[in-house]
């Protein structure tokens, strides 16, 4: 029986790697996936943290690894530190 247009609402696409929804990687490209403890450093730990700390905080939390390192520090402050 047809559905009239409502198969591809009934049946999972797949994803651009293949794998039907449902079935993330982790290492894909675009997909966010909140981390379960949201990140608890200071502006004083940003500002001393090494690159790497910061792309990995970053990538965890999907989001872009781009510019220099202050540029990567300014952007994490701004997505995870509260104002007062």
């Amino acid at each position: 029986m047809s559905r009239g247009g409502m198969d591809s609402a009934v049946r999972p696409s797949p994803n651009m790697d293949g794998r039907p929804n449902g079935q993330h990687s982790r290492e894909r490209c675009g997909h966010f996936q909140m981390p379960l403890h949201y990140p608890r450093f200071t502006r004083a730990d940003y500002e001393s943290m090494p690159e790497w700390r910061v792309d990995c905080l970053l990538k965890e939390y999907g989001l872009p690894i781009t510019g220099n390192v202050e540029h990567k520090r300014k952007f994490a402050m701004g997505a995870f530190l509260w104002p007062n």
